[in-house]
């Protein structure tokens, strides 16, 4: 890949909002990342069947930030509160509204968590476990997966 549209590249995601962008042109797939301190860190891995996101070779797969995001090594022990949808995450009924919960807040079933809006619909995600919100891994406003994980939670 020629450096200067590497460079493109880097500059690009360095201006978005965009977490991580992988591309594969040619045989050669590249990955570029955020660091939490906006930092770019860039990656060429060899070009596998799998390594395609959209299984098109050439193509340019943009992955959203928050699958980037992993949770911390430790957290084989925390439940994972997951998206059962595809849509834009949300922490707060309204933007002036406070948020549903932050770390550290106690839940238990039922407890709303967030909201993933779906083809104009604000659908409320709720906790189905009791416990403590430990990590929120997904920024407001951000677009989520489906079974994607939005929230850690100390099980009690």
């Amino acid at each position: 890949m020629d450096l200067m549209y590497v460079r493109k590249l880097v500059k690009l995601l360095s201006d978005s909002a965009l977490g991580e962008l992988e591309i594969e042109e040619d045989g050669r797939r590249i990955r570029l990342s955020k660091h939490s301190a906006g930092a770019v860190q860039v990656q060429q891995v060899p070009a596998s069947a799998s390594s395609a996101a959209t299984g098109v070779p050439g193509s340019a797969a943009v992955l959203p930030a928050a699958l980037a995001s992993t949770p911390p090594e430790d957290a084989s022990h925390y439940h994972e509160v997951k998206s059962p949808i595809v849509g834009t995450f949300y922490r707060s009924p309204a933007p002036d509204a406070a948020p549903f919960v932050q770390v550290g807040s106690a839940v238990s079933p039922g407890t709303v968590l967030c909201i993933v809006e779906a083809m104009k619909l604000m659908n409320e995600i709720e906790s189905d476990v009791s416990g403590k919100i430990v990590k929120v891994l997904v920024e407001n406003g951000q677009p989520v997966e489906y079974d994607q994980t939005l929230y850690l939670v100390e099980t009690a």
